[in-house]
């Protein structure tokens, strides 16, 4: 288990020397604590990439989780925001994954940017349509940038829904930095690539904008187990 101070010396170590100890850190606090079961990730296999991969957001382990199920086959970035790198436990993770840094609630052109270039350039990528961690793990409203990204890019998008990454690493909000790891099952249900729907002939941009958001929640929160489906709930 990592400890503040832990954290903070290895933090300012270099990434030749930081990589391979953090990783080895994280690889064993996921393999003692969390009880980790993967499934769909076959339905991915018949499709050509890249794919931008869409789901649920619970935890600060969310990322380490998926990165562990995903890097191998897809090594794809993570769209984090910029605070993450505020607390030494959480810039851990954001160091050891490849990520673009994005500002939340922000017009960020510079980030949007990097993300489509890194589509289009064949990289795939993770995105939390919430844009933050759902305090009582059902979800919450998405943020539309989600809409921008899969229209510039054309990208497939494969949606997935996770479970007990909330107790796996459970929310401080007064604390971040002291958010630790805990025995928990961890379930992540992968679905059938979908695309971005098309925008009707006579509807309206907001209008459609509401409805193609909508689409993308939905087979999300029809991965999830009906309490976790919050405002997506049928």
């Amino acid at each position: 288990m990592f400890t503040r101070i832990g954290a903070n010396i290895l933090v300012r170590l270099p990434d030749s020397i930081f990589k391979p100890i953090a990783g080895k850190l994280i690889g064993g606090c996921l393999n003692k604590y969390a009880d980790l079961n993967v499934y769909g990730l076959d339905k991915i296999k018949k499709e050509e990439g890249p794919f931008i991969f869409i789901g649920n957001h619970l935890s600060n382990a969310d990322g380490l989780v998926l990165d562990k199920v995903l890097q191998k086959e897809y090594d794809p970035y993570f769209i984090a925001g910029v605070k993450l790198n505020d607390e030494a436990l959480t810039n851990i993770g954001t160091r050891l994954v490849k990520n673009i840094k994005i500002k939340p609630n922000s017009a960020d052109r510079e980030s949007l940017s990097k993300i489509v270039k890194a589509v289009k350039g064949g990289e795939n990528i993770v995105i939390f349509p919430e844009g933050t961690r759902s305090r009582n793990a059902k979800m919450i409203e998405a943020k539309k940038g989600i809409i921008l990204i899969a229209r510039l890019t054309k990208a497939k998008i494969v949606p997935f829904g996770m479970t007990g990454t909330e107790k796996l690493m459970p929310i401080n909000d007064e604390n971040m930095g002291a958010e630790k790891f805990h025995h928990s099952k961890v379930n992540i249900k992968f679905g059938t690539p979908i695309d971005l729907p098309k925008k009707e002939k006579d509807e309206g941009k907001h209008e459609y904008e509401e409805r193609a958001l909508n689409y993308l929640m939905k087979n999300i929160a029809n991965l999830l187990p009906e309490d976790y489906r919050g405002v997506y709930k049928d």
